[in-house]
């Protein structure tokens, strides 16, 4: 990483840019953007080698799944970015996810107290996968810190999972207060940090163990490419490292390439979407077909003290509401009269995406979790866009108008 003349800390957008540049020689040249090694195995000069790099004992490349020279620039971005001491990549978010868990030694006998507020996947994961190995896996309120300190307290779990901004409902946690009760009991604290970025907050810096992103989302920022990160300690990432070589959740050469192209413009990118976001909170909040607006950048949002808090005058680009009209069929109906935005699954895009949960990221729950969970048929979720403002508006309230 390069460094300023007078000492003081890089911008983000300078340690963004630097970070994904070439970090080694390519024969006798040095580019500025890393190469896109395609090869799967390398040759070893001595054949003692081979057992040398496989051990760990000495550096180098053996097996692309073990390792790539793409992949390592990757990871030495993610963890300059996140301030971590070291960072590993995944074919996914979801194996980034399990990976962690995993990798704390989630196993038969242990607890596991979760965010009621979760990514509908993370929570089949939880339950399809997680909780049949023997793992007991308790769903709490952790937005609420004295509930949420009587409930890892008392059951001292060997994990505590969240997400930063919950996914749909924008709910946050107190990363700092959570990271001091889980530490308090031996408690790990992995933190599922996508709908931030490091550019609106490090949860390793606020005391979480694990900072878990899906590159898939506003990292890479384009919509081409599918991944996942987790940052942390060198222990764990060892770990995780491993249960990605032997599970064979190894990102591979191509999408780390894009993935390091993506992140160089993540500043730009993400201010831009958090400009649209406020100004789609504003339209929505004022318009006679909305109940409610789930945006920590809008006063009203219960939670927006916290907001500028931890993340510092930046409140994201991802919003939801709820229309007046409760049901599928006028969530439907508005998202079939928009001409701009599109009507599209995952977030962190160049475009404006716009998804009905409850048939979408959380079918997967069944309709009295939903409910339980806040997932009303009503319930749409935005992800912001870089188009131009007025643009964006105007789709959406005509859209609105049209239910």
């Amino acid at each position: 990483m390069v460094s300023r003349p007078d000492g003081k800390p890089l911008g983000f957008n300078t340690q963004l840019v630097h970070s994904s540049t070439c970090s080694s020689r390519v024969g006798e040249v040095k580019p500025v953007v890393p190469p896109i090694y395609s090869s799967v195995t390398y040759v070893s000069e001595d054949p003692a080698d081979l057992k040398s790099i496989l051990l760990g004992e000495k550096e180098g490349y053996v097996y692309s799944r073990n390792g790539n020279p793409t992949v390592s620039e990757l990871r030495k971005a993610i963890a300059d970015i996140e301030a971590a001491t070291d960072a590993v990549v995944f074919a996914s978010g979801m194996a980034a996810i399990h990976a962690s868990l995993i990798a704390l030694g989630v196993s038969p006998g242990t607890k596991i107290v979760a965010s009621k507020d979760l990514y509908g996947v993370t929570v089949s994961l939880l339950n399809e996968v997680i909780r049949p190995l023997g793992v007991e896996v308790i769903y709490t309120d952790l937005t609420d810190l004295e509930n949420a300190e009587r409930v890892i307290t008392s059951q001292k779990p060997l994990v505590v999972f969240c997400e930063t901004v919950s996914n749909p409902l924008l709910r946050i946690v107190d990363i700092r207060a959570i990271a001091d009760i889980a530490h308090a009991v031996r408690s790990f604290l992995v933190v599922d940090n996508t709908f931030c970025t490091p550019l609106m907050a490090r949860p390793l810096e606020m005391g979480a163990d694990i900072s878990l992103n899906s590159t898939t989302k506003y990292i890479s920022g384009h919509g081409d490419v599918v991944g996942g990160c987790a940052a942390g300690a060198w222990d764990v990432c060892g770990r995780m490292q491993s249960v990605a070589i032997y599970s064979g959740g190894v990102m591979g050469p191509f999408e780390a390439w894009l993935t390091l192209r993506g992140m160089r413009t993540l500043g730009l990118r993400f201010a831009k979407q958090c400009e649209n976001a406020q100004a789609i909170s504003r339209l929505l909040k004022d318009h006679p077909a909305v109940s409610a607006v789930n945006y920590p950048g809008l006063e009203s949002h219960p939670q927006h003290d916290l907001a500028s808090d931890m993340f510092h005058g930046t409140y994201g680009a991802m919003l939801s509401f709820s229309l007046k009209d409760d049901t599928v069929e006028a969530a439907y109906r508005f998202m079939r009269a928009l001409k701009i935005c599109l009507p599209a699954t995952s977030l962190g895009d160049v475009f404006t995406l716009v998804l009905h949960p409850a048939t979408s990221s959380h079918l997967t729950m069944n309709e009295d979790s939903r409910r339980a969970a806040g997932i009303t048929p009503g319930l749409v979720r935005i992800s912001a866009g870089i188009e131009d403002t007025d643009d964006i508006l105007t789709d959406i309230a005509n859209a609105l108008d049209a239910i």
